[in-house]
This record gives structure tokens, C-alpha cells and sequence, in this order.
């Protein structure tokens, strides 16, 4: 008798270590199927999808000023804005334009730089402009000037130039000494 009282809890462990198996398998196979109902939506129905949810979210009062097309890093920057991580730098054209720039607190001349690129390169996009602008040809003909001085040195930060939020910079085309 003592024997099939040993054989019985075994059994039952391997009952129990099935079950858990066949529990465990059934689980991977239903996350398999959502995958694969996933999967199985064409694009048009995601990009639908993904639009609803960026129309909401563009609603936003904190979010409305951002264009229709808005990217991922307009959205960050628009978030790190309203916490005070990033300034907004308005660069002023000669032709009158204004361009409100976003850097973090802590940017240099050059992260000024390549957010004016981003911010031209998003722009020409999204109007069909130009499709190609050389910038080290921009940045060799035309520089940043804040209060009368030139912002000339790339690795410096803007506050060292006394450059806060909504501050405004002029870019201007260099002189060419003759």
C-alpha cells in the first residue's frame, strides 16, 4: 500500500507539470494569433489608425500650435518646452521671416545650427520646395548674430552669449572684405 501512495503524488506532479505546459503553450499560441491578427491589418488601416490618434492628440491645447504633419521630435520639443527644458530662439531672415526655433537649455551655436536645418528641411517638405539646400555653403556665406555679436563658435552654449527663451538672432549674409 505504501508503494501506490508514493506512485500517486507523482502522478499527480506529472499531471500538474502537463497542464502548466499545455496552459503555457495555449498562452503562447493565443499571443502568436494576436500577432498575426496584427500583422494581418494592410498599412492603409494602421496609417488610419495611427492618423486618428495624431488628430486627437494635435487637439491638444498645449499641442494645437504644431503643423498638421507634425514629426515625433516636433511633439518632444513642444513637450520640453512646456516643462522648461528647451528654449525657443526666434531667428530672424532678411526677408522678414521669422523662424521660431526649439534647442534644449543647454544648446550650442551649433545645435542651433542643425535645428535651423531641420526646421528648413521640414519646411521645404512640407511646401514641395527646394528638395536639396547646401548647408556648409549656407553656414560659409551667412552667420547668427545675437545683440551685434557673432555667434562664431560652434562648441560655445547660447547662454554664454546671454541668449534666453524667445530671444531674438539674426541671420545674416557675411561681408566679403575686398
Amino acid at each position: 500500500m505504501e508503494e501506490e501512495v508514493k506512485v500517486e503524488p507523482q502522478t499527480e506532479k506529472i499531471n500538474e507539470t502537463e497542464i502548466k505546459a499545455s496552459v503555457a503553450e495555449e498562452t503562447l499560441k493565443e499571443e502568436e494569433q494576436e500577432e498575426e491578427d496584427e500583422e494581418a491589418l494592410p498599412h492603409s488601416e494602421f496609417l488610419d489608425i495611427f492618423e486618428e490618434g495624431l488628430a486627437m492628440m494635435v487637439q491638444d491645447p498645449l499641442l494645437c500650435d504644431l503643423p498638421i504633419q507634425v514629426t515625433l521630435e516636433e511633439v518632444n520639443s513642444q513637450v520640453a518646452l512646456e516643462y522648461g527644458q528647451a528654449m525657443t530662439v526666434r531667428v530672424c531672415k532678411a526677408d522678414g521671416e521669422i523662424m521660431p526655433i526649439v534647442v534644449v537649455q543647454s544648446a550650442t551655436v551649433l545645435d542651433l545650427k542643425k535645428a535651423i536645418q531641420r526646421y528648413m528641411e521640414l519646411k521645404q517638405q512640407r511646401e514641395g520646395g527646394i528638395k536639396h539646400i547646401s548647408w556648409k555653403y549656407v553656414w560659409r556665406t551667412f552667420h547668427l548674430v545675437f545683440n551685434g555679436e557673432r555667434l562664431e563658435d560652434d562648441k560655445r552654449k547660447l547662454k554664454d552669449y546671454g541668449i534666453r527663451n524667445r530671444d531674438d538672432v539674426t541671420f545674416m549674409k557675411k561681408l566679403v572684405k575686398k
